[in-house]
């Protein structure tokens, strides 16, 4: 995880985009591209992240011929970052009242993960 922002309901995605865009840049110069879903599509994003990023921004969209459950590129990975989140107890409903607290939950949740991962590769059975 490179970044996270925590926002209201009433925040639409777009709004909460740019400052954690600014935040994610500051800390990884690096990065070239960025993968959004379809609720990032537009002008203005794709302004802001040539602005801000100086990046690619490739919205990932569903094919309007599919029928049913289709598997989109790159999206599985978000889905799947949610499903092991959602294990975590605390993180398994919105309980938390200061979007600071969410996102120490979040924090901890991804460092058990990650540290979870080295011990198993350090100790390969």
């Amino acid at each position: 995880m490179l970044g996270l922002a925590v926002t209201p309901a009433s925040v639409q995605d777009r709004a909460g985009f740019l400052p954690l865009l600014k935040q994610v840049r500051r800390l990884f110069v690096f990065l070239k591209r960025l993968f959004a879903d379809g609720s990032y599509s537009g002008i203005e994003t794709a302004a802001a992240v040539r602005r801000v990023g100086k990046m690619g921004l490739e919205v990932v969209t569903r094919s309007d011929q599919a029928r049913g459950f289709v598997v989109l590129a790159k999206r599985w990975i978000v889905e799947r970052t949610f499903g092991w989140l959602g294990r975590c107890r605390r993180l398994a409903k919105d309980f938390e009242h200061l979007t600071r607290t969410q996102i120490a939950f979040v924090q901890l949740a991804m460092i058990r993960l990650m540290m979870r991962r080295i011990a198993r590769a350090s100790n390969p059975s």
